[in-house]
């Protein structure tokens, strides 16, 4: 493998101001839309009593499980030696930050409350998963600022493998909290299982990745940076087996379940007639975020072209939005049941009825927002520091030193 070389971002002055221009107006957008849900309450929303965790929370999710997945990259070359990727490594740092603090913005604008934020930082119930949480973003933003540091300064180097090793321990920790949060709420029939807190880190490979490879191709083409087949080939065939990987977790969790006697009025629901639930499943997680990218990236022509390897990343980025809402919103939506089993009286507040929901434009414009600070906080990065190869050509990297 040859030296690799960085440099900063060089377009067009117009068109990068014109591409952050874009990404400054949906951040505003955002902005707006929090401050009326502040304003007028979150009576706005499609939120409710029973569901208490809406859209927004369905984009901070993906965001802050993307992060972890999007510095996979960095983790393979310097956790396991693949040189072929040290060249991506930069990139995969300053994405995961980007999309961590994007997630954090909208989780910290839904909270109905945000200036009570200074709360959760200083009180700390240890015995819930939300404070052990705090410490796992802000330190992972910490350990990956460090690790992006002693990558960039060649003084440094020796010491950015541990650092490697670090982040990419410290990132498992992050995902495995996230899904825990879901997998500790016994009280819901759809979250309270283990299995939760590992499909999470098989879905941050997968979004991450998809993420990372999305910016990777836009910044090399619209700039004209050499990005040879062999990288491209690299990732998207990762892409696949992380995909493969999400589907086959998938269909655990729901055989886990339908082997369980008193879960299944609950896989009726999700696979059956949970009516935009059932649909968002099959369609959206199922069919667009598993078969059909599957079918793209190993497809014998279409894998090779690489339009259509965007479009399966983006069909990825789709079945993951869809599967968290069916998992967050529509875990939900089911019905609580008090007492497994018995016959008790109603009260006529939902006891055994699907919770209403639909997501308001408020939510929606919200989440928008996450995505654009976490895009736009990348390619101001990329434009003032050195963050991307020069050039990432087969005669540069040569697959065969990996």
């Amino acid at each position: 493998m040859k030296k690799t070389y960085f440099s900063e971002w060089r377009i067009e002055s117009p068109r990068y101001w014109s591409i952050l221009a874009l990404l400054a107006a949906v951040v505003a957008i955002g902005g707006l839309a929090a401050l009326y849900m502040e304003h007028e309450g979150h009576w706005v929303t499609g939120m409710t009593n029973q569901v208490v965790w809406g859209t927004p929370h369905v984009f901070a999710i993906f965001l802050i499980v993307a992060a972890s997945g999007a510095l996979n990259v960095a983790s393979i070359g310097s956790v396991f030696e693949k040189k072929i990727y040290k060249p991506l490594a930069p990139l995969s740092g300053l994405l995961a930050i980007a999309l961590l603090v994007g997630g954090l913005l909208v989780l910290v604008l839904d909270l109905g409350r945000p200036e009570r934020l200074i709360v959760a930082m200083t009180t700390y119930n240890f015995k819930s998963i939300f404070a052990w949480n705090i410490f796992l973003y802000t330190g992972f933003m910490a350990i990956v600022a460090v690790y992006l540091w002693l990558m960039m300064e060649h003084k440094m180097n020796p010491y950015s493998k541990p650092a490697g090793l670090l982040a990419f321990v410290w990132r498992l920790a992050l995902t495995t909290g996230t899904g825990s949060i879901f997998g500790f709420l016994v009280a819901r029939d759809a979250y309270d299982t283990a299995l939760l807190a590992p499909m999470f880190i098989i879905m941050s490979f997968s979004y991450g990745l998809a993420i990372y490879l999305l910016v990777l191709l836009f910044t090399f083409n619209l700039e004209g940076r050499p990005l040879g087949e062999a990288v491209v080939r690299r990732l998207k065939n990762l892409l696949g087996v992380f995909v493969a990987a999400v589907l086959f977790f998938t269909l655990i969790y729901h055989l886990t379940y339908l082997y369980m006697t008193g879960k299944h009025e609950l896989e009726a629901f999700v696979l059956l007639h949970g009516g935009i639930y059932t649909q968002v499943f099959w369609v959206g997680e199922v069919l667009i975020g598993g078969l059909l990218p599957l079918a793209i990236l190993y497809h014998p022509a279409l894998g090779r072209e690489r339009g259509w390897i965007a479009g399966a990343c983006a069909a990825v980025i789709i079945g993951g939005f869809s599967k968290l809402y069916v998992i967050v919103i529509g875990g939900q939506a089911f019905p609580i049941q008090m007492f497994p089993g018995m016959k008790v009286l109603e009260s006529g507040f939902y006891d055994g009825l699907v919770a209403p929901y639909a997501p308001s434009l408020p939510e929606v414009l919200l989440g928008l927002g996450g995505i654009g600070v976490a895009l736009a906080a990348t390619l101001v990065g990329i434009r003032v520091l050195r963050f991307l190869p020069q050039s990432l050509a087969d005669e540069v990297v040569d697959p065969q030193a990996a």
